[in-house]
């Protein structure tokens, strides 16, 4: 489906999807967990430090759903099934699970290794596995991944080392693979609340971490320290090397001349493509590309856009053109041309492309039928609908979570709407952590939102967007959607889930929920001489094995 974890080589490749330029100074409240009996394991090595600039929001994984948070959880927290390092085609393995099948139809049985414990010394037994999936459907924060657990019926324990999953719908074919997601860490019964958010400093105080690191010192988007957890058991074995910090950074240019000058040993996250470009050339540093699967795409808030339900002229007929008319004018190769030197590809379905499923539905229905803009098509579809132009359309981007050059991206969007009349586009930016609460808060109603997959299964394009309770919080409901994801789940036969596939993305790409643009890969730099850097089909950045 994907390449396989690929080695260093000089190519030009971005991936920006949650890029946030934030080197905070030294001002953030540090918590340091102390010398908890939980650390000191690993391989040894000196000290690394990989620069990011992507932004945390939380180290409880009820509370947030992004890449950044993400990659943290991924270093300190264990999950019951994962993907291992190097991994050719992203297929869940267990990990702290000893075995994981399904026993019925709907009914998918976890038996635990022996002799699991948390950092703290606290004992890792069933009781935590199902309190980790009950909180997060009781919270269901809505900047959270609880919308990863749609199917999720309930969580029964059998004993200590038994679990059982039971399901509403039979054969979830993608089950295992949610196990592995950000719905998926582990967390300890004994520390994190039933039915709210958990502080970061409590969590970093009671080494509530299970992973292949503990954290011991945490300023939150600063400075985290990790220790290598000699108690781990799971599925990525012994860190190779003891202690790695991730340092947070404000402006891409610093972080990529500290990586040239060999101040820090990796970055993840995220250069420009005229940054890769140069890195590419320099002998010191080497850049590692990994497969794609990252989207940049367009929420539309059915309540608040043009015509939208709560709108003083609430219309749907008028809504659905407002947004079909968007993308009549929309050219995505334009844009991927002069603001990412082609690093990025156009986007034009909702699954992209090496996923089955993956088609041309913006292509085919929308513009000039070949992926170029079609404005007297657009026109009319408007005039059709009854829609007076100019329309005037409130965009809303984010400057600091998505790279540097979202401000370049959307200007070309507003631009292209604009080149003939039809839209009046009002572009603002707002800044992530407000970002986060507006755009749940239908505040905003057309937006920038960028996606890095939770794991390699076309599923992961459509349910967390187009099921009625989705994370976008978009008031999209769409019942034969519903029952055609329900539908593919549970559907073995790949051939009769990929044509479900296309049935559904037809379907949302009549109504346009959210508006694809982009399709992009992984990429990291490191120094030269760093050794492990694997980006591979699990989309996940891990720092165990990195060494020098």
């Amino acid at each position: 489906m994907f390449d396989a974890a690929l080695t260093p080589k000089r190519r030009t490749v971005l991936l920006t999807m949650a890029g946030v330029p934030v080197l905070l100074t030294a001002c953030a409240e540090t918590t340091d967990s102390g010398d908890g009996g939980g650390s000191g394991g690993g391989g040894g090595g000196e000290a690394l430090t990989v620069g990011t600039t992507d932004k945390v929001t939380a180290l409880d994984p009820a509370a947030a759903y992004d890449n950044g948070s993400s990659t943290v959880w991924t270093q300190c927290y264990a999950y019951l099934m994962n993907t291992s390092i190097g991994s050719e085609d992203g297929v869940p393995e267990p990990d702290l699970a000893e075995t994981a099948e399904f026993t019925s139809d709907n009914v998918y049985t976890v038996t635990l290794k022996e002799g699991l414990t948390f950092a703290s010394g606290n004992e890792l037994t069933t009781e935590d596995v199902k309190h980790t999936f009950d909180r997060q459907l009781a919270i269901a924060d809505p900047n959270g991944p609880s919308s990863l657990l749609g199917n999720l019926e309930k969580v029964e324990i059998i004993d200590d080392l038994v679990v059982e999953f039971h399901l509403k719908e039979p054969g979830d074919q993608t089950f295992p693979y949610v196990l592995c997601s950000p719905a998926g860490p582990i967390v300890d019964a004994e520390v994190f609340p039933a039915d709210e958010i958990l502080p970061d400093d409590e969590i970093v105080a009671a080494e509530a971490f299970c992973g292949p690191y503990t954290i011991t010192s945490w300023k939150i988007n600063e400075l985290v320290t990790f220790e290598a957890f000699d108690g781990y058991q799971g599925l990525f074995g012994t860190p190779a090397t003891t202690s790695v910090s991730m340092s947070y950074y404000a402006d891409q240019n610093n972080m990529k001349l500290d990586v040239q000058q060999g101040n820090i040993d990796c970055v993840w996250r995220s250069l420009s493509a005229t940054d890769v470009a140069d890195l590419e050339d320099d002998d010191a540093v080497a850049v590692h590309d990994g497969p794609g699967g990252e989207i940049r795409y367009i929420v539309f808030n059915f309540h608040t856009n043009p015509y939208g339900e709560d709108t003083d002229e609430a219309d749907p007929d008028k809504a659905r053109a407002v947004r079909q008319a968007v993308a009549d004018l929309l050219d995505r190769q334009a844009i991927a041309t002069s603001v990412y030197n082609d690093t990025y590809t156009p986007l034009y379905s909702y699954i992209p492309e090496g996923l089955p499923g993956a088609g041309t539905q913006f292509q085919d229905m929308y513009g000039d039928g070949s992926g170029g803009p079609d404005p007297a098509r657009a026109k009319k579809r408007l005039e059709d609908a009854g829609v007076e132009t100019p329309v005037a359309l409130s965009l809303q981007y984010n400057p600091d979570h998505y790279g540097n050059s979202s401000g370049d991206e959307y200007a070309a969007v507003k631009n292209q709407l604009e080149a003939d009349g039809l839209f009046e586009v009002d572009l603002k930016s707002t800044e992530w952590v407000q970002y986060s609460d507006d755009r749940v808060s239908d505040v905003y109603p057309a937006y920038q939102l960028g996606w890095f997959p939770d794991y390699s299964d076309a599923d992961n394009y459509l349910s967390p967007f187009f099921v009625t309770e989705n994370f976008l919080a978009n008031h999209f409901s769409n019942p034969e959607v519903d029952d055609l994801i329900a539908q593919q789940r549970g559907t073995e036969d790949p051939d009769e889930r990929e044509a479900l596939f296309v049935q559904i993305q037809d379907i949302v790409a009549e109504e346009i929920s959210t508006l694809p643009l982009l399709q992009g890969a992984q990429i990291a730099v490191s120094t030269a001489d760093l050794e492990g850097v694997t980006l591979d089909s699990s989309f996940k950045f891990r720092i165990s094995p990195l060494s020098k």
